[in-house]
């Protein structure tokens, strides 16, 4: 068996994946300071009333 052969075919999905993971949550973090910024009645045009925020 050759050394190509029995290689893992994505070995850095591992990195990629905790990519993925570490963008979603700071895009999560920024909406959220985002959305405490605004005042209830923005808010209320948006549907969302403050306690509902996380």
């Amino acid at each position: 068996m050759e050394f190509f052969e029995n290689r893992p075919t994505r070995p850095w999905i591992g990195f990629v994946l905790l990519w993925r993971k570490w963008q979603h949550l700071r895009e999560r973090r920024r909406t959220a300071r985002l959305l405490r910024a605004l005042s209830d009645e923005q808010l209320k045009d948006l549907g969302l009333r403050r306690e509902e925020l996380w």
